[in-house]
């Protein structure tokens, strides 16, 4: 079920889908394969919102989907995409044929990301399947009334959950399938990942993206 998706590093995340090709939070970006139908920003931070990368996958035609709080920072990438579309957290969007909800993204404790910037995670309806994005968020209530199949979801700590928090949040979201996500580079040990799995409950299916 998981085989269209793939994780580079951080939270940068390709998805091959019968309505396109749709990245999120491309970064590091090692080729420039140019085939991006569709690129969601979840927040502007660097290792997030990055121009080189975004010019490495996208094309003329593409959708660029950033917070709304982002509008004047997206336009650094305005000349090289198709359309620039701005949502807030708490929506239901179709664009394009493709379609997802907005979820607030925001640190419950800690000061990275405050709630007030309006900072996303997306749920993309694809090939049947509802795939929830998280964002750099901690295990907000919001995040915990996720209904998915896939959650992909940052286990890096200091910023975001760290691996045994992550765990909760699947333990009460309960998809399918758990994709560790954002970790092993400029946050947290490529060792979370199984502190991650050691603590996710059954009968969820954790699955590794990342390679090292």
């Amino acid at each position: 079920m998981t085989e269209n998706i793939e994780v580079f590093t951080q939270n940068s995340i390709r998805i091959r889908s019968g309505v396109g090709v749709v990245y999120i939070d491309p970064f590091q970006m090692k080729e420039e394969p140019k085939d991006a139908d569709f690129v969601l920003i979840t927040h502007d931070h660097y290792d997030h919102f990055s121009p080189e990368d975004i010019g490495k996958v996208v094309r003329t035609d593409t959708v660029l989907v950033v917070p709304e709080k982002m509008a004047s920072k997206a336009k650094e990438v305005s000349g090289a995409v198709g359309k620039i579309v701005t949502v807030n957290p708490g929506e239901s969007c179709e664009i394009g044929g493709l379609s997802f909800e907005t979820v607030p993204a925001y640190n419950t404790l800690k000061p990275f990301h405050p709630k007030s910037a309006g900072w996303v995670g997306y749920i993309l309806r694809i090939n049947g399947k509802r795939i929830y994005i998280a964002g750099d968020t901690d295990a907000t209530d919001e995040a915990k009334a996720v209904k998915c199949d896939i959650a992909l979801v940052p286990i890096g700590g200091t910023y975001t959950m760290d691996a045994k928090k992550a765990a909760e949040l699947i333990n009460a979201i309960r998809p399918e399938v758990a994709i560790p996500v954002h970790y092993g580079n400029i946050v947290g040990k490529p060792g979370d990942g199984e502190v991650f799995a050691e603590n996710v409950m059954a009968p969820v299916k954790v699955e590794f993206k990342i390679a090292f």
